[in-house]
């Protein structure tokens, strides 16, 4: 039996007109609440080891600033009984949630930049939440359970068809199967107490977007419902504060709309607060299969978790990562390189959230096809950055490179080239440019949380940015084997934890260029970076904890000081929404 505990604790953010995260629309921003945003934690104590805690907010990401401004605050007050290893992070992804968290540039541009209060707040409810969760510790049952979506249960879709069907390990769907191109299975912790189900959590993939960017207010979307709902039930069935954790899984390529044939009419005939309704009926599918797969208790010892708990953590450079061949298709030379953007990020998707006109994107990949062929040509092979052109378009592939988030080049040109008159996001690039705001500071974050928790016979691989379905699937396939040989039964993914970087697919998937692979930011090799890394976390998991020999000190940059408050430009607030 375990000693666990869990609470919520809402995040006080008020609404005044910043641009919400998610869409990266200037025009997207908050005037309001429809629901409120939480913070929610489950503490799980096992023979008296280091409690793990796992929490998990009503945000579009986790970014490193929440990360570390938490851990600060939960060491100074918890001292030895607190972790930084055993302590998960996540989000449910909503894209009605507030932005300006980052302590990285690039996507708090439409915010726009650096807004210190929504930092400030979400890390006060991510640290109420969790030490009212650890003081909340008692005997508890932990059970796991997985359940299956139906084929007819309308909750998801793969948005990336023609990028899935690439893979060689999945069973091509046509157009009107798009709703199986996915994992349509929910895998669940239910925690138990006196034989009654009181809290629990959820690791689902579907993106939190029922709600448009034509919104503008506060929400927690299909996951924040789902939750809502689920605790609501609990409550009634007696469960005393009940918390009902909606995490991300596998939800890369997986929209919670329609996506087939005339999938664009449909999505816009869902209008106003037939969204809202939208996102509820959506949550209340994810409650639905989750109360009904743990609901009542499992009989039998088959479900129940038990056994000590672990965890590993270890930040990792992906900027320049060596590939183990053995997940490159043999290549011996295949590595990382330093973050870009492609056309296809700025595409958008086009049920999910359009970005720029095809006309524009198309001009855009004219002129990143034009960039490479200069850099590569002949006539550059004695300049200077000869070499890091050849490796930067080796580990970058097809992808019509339009942002070097790494160099901050943008079409090889500075930052502040592109005239601000062609779009607001541009001219909010120029004037941090101009102000200094981005010399010294990083773009999107590099050195990134890679994170195994283990609960008795389940390990969690914690990662962050946005896995597909199959990437995801082979990232497990590649740790399971590993973890085995210690009496793990279960290896699960739960993604958006720790911090943000875009998105990890195959590199099948990677070489159609859709939005997911032009967001993949550290080239056509991403996936086999992560599965050389998680490979290499999983081994030392089954040393003694005196004996592992893993990076316990990289951590990322710290941004100046300076530059921060720079881009912490209140002032640009007014112009930005009249």
């Amino acid at each position: 039996m375990y000693k666990a505990g869990w609470a919520k604790q809402q995040i006080d953010i008020q609404a005044k007109g910043y641009a919400m995260f998610g869409y990266g629309q200037w025009q997207h921003r908050a005037q309001g609440d429809q629901t409120a945003l939480h913070a929610r934690a489950i503490c799980i104590e096992s023979l008296a080891q280091t409690p793990v805690i796992i929490c998990c907010v009503d945000f579009g990401c986790v970014t490193g600033a929440m990360r570390s401004e938490a851990c600060r605050q939960l060491q100074e007050i918890l001292g030895d009984s607190f972790e930084e290893a055993a302590f998960v992070l996540t989000a449910t992804h909503t894209h009605s949630g507030p932005g300006g968290c980052s302590y990285e540039a690039l996507y708090n541009m439409p915010t726009p930049g650096f807004v210190p209060e929504h930092l400030e707040a979400v890390s006060h409810a991510i640290v109420s939440a969790v030490l009212a969760a650890y003081e909340s510790r008692q005997d508890t049952d932990i059970h796991f359970g997985s359940g299956q979506f139906a084929d007819d249960v309308p909750v998801a879709w793969n948005r990336a068809l023609q990028s899935y069907n690439r893979n060689p390990d999945v069973v091509p769907r046509p157009l009107h199967e798009t709703h199986l191109a996915l994992d349509r299975r929910m895998n669940l912790l239910g925690f138990y107490r006196h034989g009654q189900l009181s809290a629990l959590l959820s690791l689902f993939g579907v993106h939190a977007t029922c709600l448009s960017n034509r919104l503008h207010k506060h929400d927690g979307d299909n996951k924040g419902y789902a939750a809502q709902q689920a605790e609501q039930w609990l409550a009634q069935h007696g469960a005393p504060q009940p918390v009902a954790i909606f995490a991300q899984a596998t939800a890369g390529d997986v929209s919670p709309h329609f996506h087939g044939k005339d999938q664009l009419a449909r999505r816009h005939a869902i209008k106003g607060y037939a969204e809202y309704a939208y996102a509820i009926q959506n949550g209340k599918y994810q409650s639905d299969l989750a109360l009904a797969t743990l609901n009542p208790l499992p009989v039998g010892a088959a479900n129940a978790v038990q056994g000590a708990t672990d965890s590993i953590l270890s930040y990792v450079d992906f900027s320049h990562i060596q590939v183990d061949p053995e997940f490159a298709n043999g290549v011996q030379d295949a590595c990382t390189s330093q973050p870009c953007h492609g056309a296809a990020f700025f595409a958008g998707t086009p049920v999910d959230g359009e970005g720029t006109p095809a006309a524009i994107s198309k001009v855009m990949v004219k002129a990143a096809q034009a960039v490479r062929a200069w850099r590569l040509s002949p006539l550059m092979r004695k300049h200077p950055d000869a070499a890091y052109y050849q490796q930067l378009y080796a580990a970058q592939g097809p992808k019509p490179i339009v942002l070097e988030a790494g160099r901050k080049r943008i079409l090889g040109q500075a930052l502040d080239a592109p005239p601000g008159f062609v779009d607001p996001l541009i001219a909010e690039m120029n004037r941090q440019v101009k102000a200094g705001a981005i010399v010294d500071s990083p773009l999107v974050p590099s050195v990134l949380p890679l994170q195994i928790i283990v609960i008795g016979a389940i390990a969690l691989l914690c990662c962050p940015g946005e896995f597909t379905t199959t990437a995801g699937k082979r990232l497990i396939e590649t740790v399971t084997p590993i973890l085995k040989q210690r009496g793990i039964q279960q290896v699960l993914l739960c993604s958006y934890c720790n911090d943000y970087m875009g998105y990890v697919t195959t590199f099948e998937e990677y070489q159609q260029q859709a939005y997911e692979g032009g967001h993949t930011l550290f080239g056509q090799w991403t996936l086999a970076a992560f599965q050389t890394c998680f490979k290499q976390l999983a081994q030392q998991l089954l040393k003694p904890v005196a004996q592992r020999k893993h990076d316990q000190h990289t951590r990322p940059t710290v941004v100046p000081a300076h530059e921060l408050a720079l881009r912490t430009n209140r002032g640009s607030l007014k112009s930005a929404v009249t």
